[in-house]
C-alpha cells in the first residue's frame, strides 16, 4: 500500500467547485502531457499494470473505478451497480466519465467503459488508448478466482465467455494500441510491453522503409508513402529497413484458436505503424477484405493430402486465387494512404490471375476512391487460360480495363517498370493529368505484406488441429515465378513462425530453380516456354530482389550491381558465399509437364482430390526433396477449373465442352474436392464474349494506352 498512497499522494484536486475532478502530472512522459489509457476486459490487470507503468514512468496512476466512479457516487461500483442494475450503471457511469479530466497520468479504464460512445470519444481526446488484450480464458479463470461470475451487460443465460467475445469489438474499436498478452504473462511483463508499445508509437520514423539498391541512408520512406510509390524512386523495391517485428511463442500460441480476419489483423497492426493507419481503420479494411466475399469461413484452410502432406487451400476468394488474399485488402491500404490532390492510375503485369484479382479488388472501393483511382492491366495474350482471359474481361465498368499483348509476361512487367522510371513521362502525366502512376504487382509492399498472414495461418491451423505442437517444424513448397509468395513465407519465417525449408517448385521455365542451385541468373538465349501452370510462365522474377537484400543482410549496393548486370547483359552470378546463404534459406526443384499432368492424375485415384496444375507442380517438387521428418503444407495457389482444359487431359477425360461454364459443371461432377467455385461460375455466367483490345509488343503501343485509359475512362485533362 506504500506505493499506491505515494502515487496517490501526487494527485491535485484543482476545483472543489466542478463537479469533474482533474489530475497534472509535474513529470513529463513519452506523452508529453497526454494520457496513458489501460483499456481491457475485467480481470485484463489493467489497474495492477497501470500503477507499474506509473512507478517506471513517475507518473500519477487513476483508477477510475476507486478514483472517479465511487468518489463521484460516494458509494461501492458493487453497490451502485445493484441499487440502479446494468443498463442504468453504464449511463451513469459513461456520464461520469463525461465529466472527468486530467493531463499526464496512466489512467485504468473500467472493463466497461468502451461501451459508451460519448465517453470514449471525451476520454480518447485526452490520450492514448493501450488495449490490454488478454485471453478470454485467462480473463474467465481470474474471474472466477476473485469469485467475480457476473460482468457488466451480462444478461441471464448469457456465459462470461459470450459477454467477453462480445465486448471485443468494443475495444477493437477504441485502441490506439494494442498489447497482446500471452498466457502466463506476468503483470510486470505485461507493464513492460505497454512501456514498449508506447515507445514504438512515438518513434514512427523509426519504422522506414529502404530500396532494395540502396545505402541505406536515403531519406525516410513511411509506409503510407510506399503503399503509394510502388516502386522505389532508383528502381528498387521497397523493404523495411528494420526488418520484420519477431513474435515470441506465448503470443503466437494466442493466435492458434483466432479466426484468419483476427490472425490478420494482430500481425499486420505489428506490420504496419498505427500513425499511418489507425488500428480501427485496419480492422475495418481487415474484415471488410475477408468476409462474404471468401467461400470459405476459414479463408484460408488446411485439408490433410495424403501421407505427411497438408494443403493449404488460398483460392476461396472471388476471383480462385491466392492472388485475392493480398488483392482485397491491398486496394483498401493503397485508397487510405492516397494524398487527396491526384488522380492515380494502377499499372499492373499480369500472367493470369493478378489481372482478376486487381480488377476485383479495386473495384469494390466505395467513395471518391472510385473516382479518383483507375486500373489498367496488361497481359500476354496467348499466356492465360481462357477462363482468366474471361475473368479479365468481365470487367468493363468504373474506371478498370484489362489489355492484351503480343508477347508474354516479362515484356508487360519489363514495359510497366520502365514507365514508372522515365521521368519525361510521369511529369508529362503528372502535368497533364494530375495523374500519378502506381501498381499493384508484388513489388508494391502492400501486395506482399498481406501474404505473410497465410503462410503464418496454415503453421497456426496445423497447431490448432493438434498435427503439431508450436515450435515444431514445418515445411512449405511454394509454386514459384515471381518469388513473391516464397519472399512472403521467408518474412513469416522472420516473424518467428518455424518453417524449416521453404521449397521453390518451378515448372520447365525452371528460372528459379537454376538460380538457387547455381547462384547464376541467366537469361541469355533462354526463351519463355508456354506451360499447364502459366502463373509461373515468367523468367524475371522481380521480388528474387527483395530475398537477395535479405539473404546479403541489406546489400543493397550488391543488389544495385546484380540486377544492373541483368538489365544490360541479361546474367549475373552471385559470390559463392552467398550461394551457400541462399540454399541454406531455400530449396528448389522443378516439373516437366508431364510430370505435372501424371501428378494431378495420380493425387485424384488415390485420394480424390482434385489439383491445379500449379499445385500439381508444387506435389511433384515436394516429393522428391521432402524427407518426411515433418509435415509438408503445399500452396495451392489456383482452383481447378481456372485450368479445366489442362486438368482434363491429366484425367484423360474426352469430349470436353468448349464453353468454360460447361467445363466447370463437368469437372464439379468429376471430383467432389475441392468443389466448384461458385463464383468463379457467377463471374463467367455473366462475363460477355465482346472483343477485346489487344496490343502490339511494343513499349510505345502500351504508354499510348496508358494515355487513352486517362484521357477516355475517367481523368479530366487539367
Amino acid at each position: 500500500m506504500g506505493l499506491l498512497n505515494a502515487l496517490r499522494a501526487v494527485r491535485c484536486y484543482l476545483s472543489p467547485l466542478s463537479t469533474s475532478k482533474s489530475w497534472l502530472s509535474t513529470k513529463a512522459s513519452l506523452l508529453g502531457d497526454r494520457n496513458i489509457l489501460l483499456m481491457g476486459a475485467p480481470g485484463a490487470g489493467k489497474t495492477t499494470v497501470g500503477r507499474i507503468v506509473a512507478h517506471r514512468l513517475g507518473l500519477p496512476v487513476i483508477d477510475v473505478d476507486d478514483d472517479v466512479l465511487e468518489k463521484s457516487w460516494k458509494m461501492p461500483v458493487a453497490a451502485k451497480l445493484a441499487a440502479v442494475g446494468g443498463e442504468r450503471f453504464l449511463e451513469e457511469e459513461g456520464d461520469a466519465l463525461c465529466n472527468f479530466s486530467a493531463s499526464g497520468c496512466v489512467v485504468s479504464l473500467t472493463g466497461s467503459n468502451p461501451l459508451h460512445t460519448a465517453a470514449m470519444k471525451h476520454i480518447k481526446e485526452s490520450g492514448l488508448v493501450i488495449y490490454l488484450d488478454v485471453d478470454s480464458e485467462d480473463i474467465v479463470q481470474r474471474l472466477t478466482r476473485m469469485k467475480v461470475n457476473r460482468i457488466v451487460g451480462q444478461e441471464t443465460g448469457t456465459s462470461m465467455r459470450d459477454i467477453l467475445h462480445y465486448r471485443k469489438q468494443f475495444y477493437e474499436k477504441w485502441l490506439d494500441l494494442r498489447v497482446l498478452c500471452g498466457t502466463g504473462d506476468t503483470v510486470e511483463e505485461v507493464a513492460e510491453k505497454v512501456l514498449k508499445a508506447m515507445e514504438r508509437y512515438q518513434n514512427h520514423a523509426s519504422e522506414t522503409f529502404v530500396s532494395t539498391r540502396g545505402d541505406g541512408m536515403e531519406s525516410k520512406t513511411l509506409f503510407s508513402d510506399v503503399v503509394v510509390e510502388g516502386l522505389a524512386t532508383d528502381g528498387g523495391l521497397y523493404v523495411p529497413k528494420n526488418g520484420f517485428p519477431n513474435i515470441d511463442a506465448r503470443e503466437w500460441l494466442r493466435l492458434v484458436h483466432m479466426s484468419y480476419p483476427e490472425r490478420a489483423l494482430i500481425l499486420l497492426e505489428k506490420c504496419i505503424h498505427p500513425l499511418d493507419v489507425p488500428a480501427s481503420d485496419l480492422r475495418t479494411m481487415i474484415f471488410k477484405a475477408y468476409g462474404s466475399n471468401f467461400s470459405s469461413e476459414a479463408v484460408a484452410p488446411i485439408k490433410h493430402l495424403i501421407h505427411n502432406q497438408y494443403i493449404q487451400e488460398l483460392f476461396h476468394g472471388p476471383t480462385a486465387s491466392f492472388k485475392d488474399l493480398a488483392l482485397q485488402l491491398m486496394p483498401q491500404l493503397f485508397a487510405f494512404c492516397l494524398p487527396q490532390m491526384c488522380n492515380y492510375l494502377i499499372l499492373v503485369a499480369t500472367s493470369g490471375d493478378t489481372g482478376s484479382a486487381v480488377l476485383s479488388g479495386f473495384s469494390r472501393l466505395s467513395g471518391s476512391d472510385t473516382h479518383r483511382t483507375g486500373v489498367l492491366v496488361f497481359f500476354p495474350e496467348e499466356g492465360v487460360s481462357e477462363i482468366q482471359k474471361l475473368q479479365m474481361m468481365s470487367f468493363r465498368e468504373g474506371n478498370a480495363r484489362a489489355v492484351s499483348v503480343l508477347s508474354d509476361f516479362d515484356f508487360c512487367q519489363r514495359s510497366i517498370k520502365r514507365m514508372f522510371g522515365e521521368g519525361g513521362l510521369t511529369g508529362h502525366l503528372a502535368v497533364e493529368y494530375s495523374t500519378v502512376l502506381s501498381t499493384a504487382n508484388s513489388i508494391n509492399w502492400a501486395r506482399l505484406l498481406p501474404q505473410v498472414v497465410y503462410h503464418s495461418s496454415a503453421y497456426l491451423d496445423l497447431c490448432r488441429d493438434g498435427v503439431i505442437k508450436f515450435g515444431e517444424p514445418i515445411d512449405v513448397c511454394i509454386p514459384s515465378g515471381n518469388f513473391g509468395n516464397a519472399m512472403s513465407a521467408v518474412y513469416a519465417k522472420q516473424m518467428g513462425i518455424p518453417i524449416r525449408r521453404i521449397i521453390c517448385a518451378s515448372n520447365h521455365n525452371r528460372i528459379i530453380t537454376d538460380f538457387i542451385t547455381t547462384g547464376e541468373y541467366d537469361l541469355r538465349a533462354r526463351h519463355l516456354a508456354l506451360s499447364h501452370s502459366p502463373a509461373i510462365d515468367i523468367l524475371k522474377s522481380s521480388n528474387l530482389e527483395r530475398f537477395i537484400f535479405h539473404v546479403s543482410d541489406g546489400d543493397g549496393h550488391l543488389v544495385k550491381e546484380l540486377f544492373t548486370r541483368l538489365d544490360r547483359q541479361q546474367h549475373f552470378q552471385v559470390p559463392e558465399p552467398l550461394l551457400g546463404r541462399i540454399q541454406q534459406e531455400v530449396l528448389a526443384g522443378w516439373c516437366s509437364e508431364e510430370d505435372c499432368l501424371a501428378a494431378i492424375q495420380s493425387v485424384h485415384t488415390h485420394t480424390g482430390y482434385l489439383m491445379d496444375t500449379h499445385t500439381a507442380v508444387a506435389k511433384v517438387v515436394a516429393d522428391r526433396l521432402q524427407d518426411a521428418s515433418c509435415p509438408m503444407v503445399l500452396c495451392s495457389t489456383a482452383h481447378p477449373g481456372k485450368f479445366a482444359p489442362a486438368v482434363f487431359k491429366a484425367l484423360q477425360i474426352q469430349n470436353i465442352p468448349e464453353d468454360p461454364v460447361e467445363q466447370l459443371k463437368k469437372l464439379g461432377s468429376t471430383a467432389s474436392r475441392p468443389g466448384i467455385h461458385r463464383e468463379m461460375m457467377k463471374c463467367l455466367e455473366g462475363s460477355s464474349r465482346k472483343e477485346h483490345t489487344v496490343c502490339q509488343a511494343e513499349y510505345g503501343a502500351l504508354v499510348e494506352e496508358v494515355d487513352n485509359m486517362i484521357q477516355s475512362s475517367f481523368l479530366k485533362v487539367m
